[in-house]
Order: C-alpha cells, then sequence, then structure tokens
C-alpha cells in the first residue's frame, strides 16, 4: 500500500520532457532574469544617479543597498506567508508588483522619493526568491532538483548580466531616467512570461499559522541552515561590495572610463555558465566540495582585480562571477534540501538564507564603496577577501553538521 501510494506521489512531480517542467524552468528563469535586472540594473548607474541628483558617492550606493534592506525584512515574512497560501500567486503579484515600482522610479522628481520607491520595489521584488526553490522543491522529480535549480540560478545570471550591461548604453542614450524605464518595461514582460507559463502548485501542503512560528524556531535551531544562511551573506558581501566599488574606481583616475566603465562588465556573461556546470559537479563529488572549489575561486577573482591593468581586471571579475553564481546555486539548494530533510518549512527557510544573502550585500557593499573612498582598492579587497576566507570556513562547519 505504501510503495503504491509512493508511486503516485513520484508521478505527480514533473520531470524533465514534460511540457509542463519546460514551463516551469522557463517562466522560473524569466522571473530570475527579470528579479536581478530590476534589483541591480542601478548598479553601473550609481555615478550618473549621484551627478543627477547631486549627492555624494556613498550617499548614492542607498539606491541600491536601501532596495536589498527592504527586500531583507520582506523575505521574513514572505517566506512563512507562500507556506500558508501557496507559491505562484506570490510570484505573480511580485515581478508585476516591482515592475510598476521600477517604472515609477524611474522618473522619480526628488531624492526621497527615488529612495521610497526603491525601498518599496525592494519589498515586492523579495516574493520570487522567497519562493522560487520552495516551489522547485515542491513540484519537481528529486532526481531533477539540481538541474531545475541550476536553470533557476541561470536566469537570476542573465538578469545580473542584463543589469550590469544595459543601463550603460541605455543611459548614454536617453540618460538614466530612460535606461530605468527601459528595464521596467522588460522586467513587465517577463513577469507576463512567468504568469501564463507557471502552472499552479500541484503538491503545496497548506502550514497553519502556529506550525510557521514552529518552523522558524526550528531553522534557527539547526546549526547547518543557520551556517549556509551566514555563507550567502558572507559571499554575497564580498560579491556585491567589489561590484559596487569597481563603478566608481573605473571613472577615477587613472582609468577615467566615463560611461564606458559599464563594458567591464561584459566579463559578467562568463559567470551564466557557473549554476548548470556547478549542479553537474555536485551530482558527482557533492555540494559541499564544490562550494569549498567555489569559494577558493571567488578569492581568486578578487585577488586578480588588485592588479593595475584593465585586461586583469575584466578577467577578475570573470572569475568572480562565475565563482560567486555557481557557489549561490549550489548553497541555495542545500538549504532547501536541507530543509526537505529535517521537517522544516522550504519556504521559511529559503527565506532566513536570502535574508541573510541581502543583509549581507546591504551592509558589505554600502561598506566597500566607503573603504574605497577612505583607502582605496586595497580596502575594498581586505574586506571582500576576509568575508570569502570566512564563507570556506562556514562551508567546512556546515559540512559536519549536515547530517540525516
Amino acid at each position: 500500500m505504501t510503495a503504491i501510494h509512493t508511486r503516485q506521489a513520484v508521478a505527480s512531480e514533473y520531470q524533465p520532457g514534460e511540457r509542463a517542467y519546460s514551463r516551469i524552468t522557463t517562466g522560473l528563469m524569466l522571473g530570475g532574469l527579470a528579479n536581478f535586472l530590476a534589483l541591480y540594473h542601478v548598479q553601473p548607474l550609481l555615478p550618473g544617479i549621484a551627478v543627477a541628483y547631486r549627492v555624494s558617492a556613498s550617499e548614492a550606493t542607498a539606491v541600491l543597498s536601501l532596495s536589498t534592506i527592504t527586500m531583507a525584512v520582506a523575505l521574513l515574512f514572505i517566506g512563512p506567508l507562500s507556506d500558508a497560501v501557496g507559491r505562484v500567486p506570490i510570484m505573480r503579484i511580485s515581478l508585476v508588483g516591482s515592475a510598476v515600482l521600477g517604472l515609477a522610479a524611474a522618473f522619480a522628481p526628488t531624492w526621497n522619493s527615488l529612495l521610497v520607491l526603491r525601498g518599496l520595489e525592494g519589498m515586492a521584488l523579495a516574493g520570487l526568491p522567497a519562493v522560487a526553490m520552495a516551489y522547485l522543491r515542491e513540484e519537481i522529480h528529486p532526481a531533477a532538483h539540481l538541474r531545475a535549480n541550476a536553470t533557476y540560478i541561470m536566469g537570476t545570471a542573465l538578469g545580473g548580466a542584463a543589469g550590469r550591461l544595459l543601463p550603460g548604453p541605455l543611459e548614454a542614450r536617453w540618460g538614466w531616467h530612460g535606461a530605468g524605464a527601459v528595464i521596467g518595461g522588460i522586467t513587465l514582460l517577463c513577469a507576463v512570461g512567468l504568469w501564463v507559463l507557471v502552472p499552479p502548485s500541484r503538491r503545496f501542503e497548506r502550514s497553519r499559522p502556529r506550525g510557521l512560528a514552529r518552523n522558524t524556531a526550528l531553522t534557527l535551531r539547526d546549526p547547518a541552515l543557520v551556517l549556509l544562511c551566514l555563507v550567502g551573506a558572507a559571499t554575497m558581501g564580498a560579491f556585491a561590495g567589489l561590484y559596487n566599488a569597481l563603478s566608481f574606481r573605473l571613472q577615477a583616475a587613472p582609468y577615467l572610463m566615463g560611461e564606458a566603465a559599464t563594458l567591464v562588465y561584459a566579463a559578467y556573461p562568463f559567470g551564466i555558465t557557473a549554476p548548470p556546470v556547478a549542479g553537474r559537479l555536485a551530482l558527482r563529488r557533492g555540494r559541499g566540495p564544490v562550494a569549498l572549489l567555489g569559494v577558493a575561486l571567488l578569492l581568486t577573482g578578487i585577488l586578480l582585480t588588485a592588479a593595475p591593468g584593465l585586461p586583469a581586471i575584466v578577467a577578475g571579475v570573470g572569475v568572480l562571477t562565475f565563482a560567486f553564481l555557481g557557489t549561490h546555486s549550489l548553497v541555495s539548494g542545500w538549504v532547501a534540501g536541507r530543509a526537505h530533510r529535517v521537517g522544516v518549512g522550504v519556504g521559511q527557510a529559503s527565506g532566513l538564507y536570502l535574508l541573510a544573502y541581502y543583509a549581507g550585500s546591504s551592509a558589505f557593499g554600502a561598506l566597500a564603496v566607503y573603504l574605497w573612498q577612505t583607502g582605496g582598492w586595497s580596502g575594498v579587497i581586505v574586506i571582500s577577501s576576509v568575508l570569502t576566507v570566512t564563507a570556506g570556513g562556514l562551508v567546512l562547519l556546515a559540512r559536519r553538521f549536515d547530517t540525516p
């Protein structure tokens, strides 16, 4: 009886080769693209925003750090909310809402209004990443989890690449307001794609409110989950900090690249291949060893950017991006898998991971720009390297605690 019930449950999960599986992975890839594009397109525009609104370099980073802070706070609530009301409605509302707010932010008349709109946009953007991994964990056959997760993360990588490469040419033609409007339009189109392609959940099990509080406590009591959340914070802090400061470095002497500084992000697409590569390696070697390899590559990329030559900087950005996206793909899936095994709400655990992830982006992204202003590029290298080495130690500890 149990064997028959198990076979029926497995048969209800989507598998590669099925039309519905392709619709899900394509829809979530579009969602990931839109999410990262909307969040990070301001990063290469920071110097132009500073000039347009007459604020300092460190003040300009608030348009990004404020969005990541509000996103992190919203993740505290959206993860548990999705365990109660479902995954797909939240993903749909998240992308449509963030697109509308992004279009409004593009035409913000004052600095304060821009910050308010970007803060609200961050809250709206939290919906998709808070539940995407949980949706895939529930709806996709276990044998295809790594592959499906990698496809979603590849979408976020595409969004990150577009967010760094598109704004420069758009700003040169239409100014930063025009660039923001185009990005908002793309986000809205991707939202429509996700709405049409991703089907309602078939295997979602609603949690009662009192179960949500219990799941939160269980998540925070599990050492492996806490350590993996800290890995997300450390690696994202190193990555975002270096990227934030790089825009200002390349517009200062001796480079003086102006709007052409965004061209250095042409190395970003190199990282798009990382999630599927990391996923295949993890199937053979395990998530832990491959995550450690990713951390080592992350440190290598950071150190390459210490060189004064532009080719070395571009190479460093490419290695850094490849390593970060591969590591994030593994660790975020690791969190979902661990939560599922120990009976913790997957949406809650994924939300807490992303809370730490974006908190690291906000705190260390702003700190890196401050260190650039006060101590030059060496300060950025130091903080990014310390965070990366710390992440390696945390991965080792997480492997020790990750037992059934």
